[in-house]
């Protein structure tokens, strides 16, 4: 993984939209002054500062050309941090960011057919890569994983559904696991599952996944004991959360 050529500045970014898009996820529109002079790679990430509290990271759901910076916030009851975001977006016209962070992005077109893994909004970053791939024109094979607990948990299911439909390369696979006494790790599991049963040759293919440490690093394991090599993975959890 490389950082890319472009090192984290700080911006007083204008708050253009917060809007709900689920039970519990905000798309969050931001504008940069002079945003043909700010870069980002697709796949990196922002940090937003709020006074008197940590930095706040979110992926950038939209591709470098954009005009616009899209974040998606999940912000249910008891993530406090999160809501104390969204409390302060929709107070507020402007707020400190700093970008680009990130490692696990894409600075031109890969060489190898991409699959991407994403658990609830994990989707963001990964609608950020399939923007640039779009937009690039990327002929090899992409396939997007997204597993969430519920299906209204997949709250721009339709956009996927689109992308499906307009590009060739491209085919989502959804995966929900819609059980009232599920938790996060059967739902890892699962997700991991769906992946693993598509039966693809893994040595020809790359990687790109975004969710928990825990979803990230049974994937890594479980892709890499079927023949995907090291090197072909890429995830920003190997970065703020290495094993140990």
């Amino acid at each position: 993984m490389a950082s890319g050529p472009y090192q984290p500045r700080s911006f007083q970014a204008r708050v253009v939209d917060v809007s709900p898009i689920s039970h519990d996820v905000y798309r969050v529109q931001l504008r940069l002054p002079r945003r043909h002079e700010v870069a980002f790679l697709a796949g990196q990430y922002l940090s937003v500062h709020l006074p008197d509290a940590e930095p706040c990271y979110f992926s950038i759901a939209s591709s470098p050309s954009a005009e616009l910076i899209e974040l998606h916030i999940q912000a249910s009851p008891d993530w406090v941090s999160a809501q104390r975001v969204i409390e302060a977006l929709t107070s507020s016209e402007e707020v400190s960011v700093q970008l680009p962070h990130g490692r696990a992005c894409l600075s031109g077109a890969p060489g190898r057919p991409l699959v991407l893994v994403a658990a609830g909004t994990g989707f963001a970053q990964m609608k950020s890569l399939v923007e640039y791939l779009r937009e690039i024109r990327f002929e090899p094979e992409v396939t997007l994983y997204w597993g969430v607990r519920r299906p209204e948990d997949m709250y721009l299911r339709s956009l996927a559904e689109q992308w499906q439909a307009e590009w060739s390369p491209f085919t989502f696979v959804p995966v929900v696991r819609d059980d009232e006494d599920n938790d996060w790790g059967g739902h890892h599991e699962q997700l991991v599952r769906a992946v693993l049963a598509s039966g693809a040759d893994w040595r020809r293919l790359e990687v790109h996944a975004s969710g928990s440490p825990a979803m990230v690093y049974t994937l890594m394991d479980a892709l890499t004991e079927a023949g995907l090599p090291a090197d072909a993975f890429f995830s920003d959890v190997l970065e703020y959360a290495p094993r140990r």
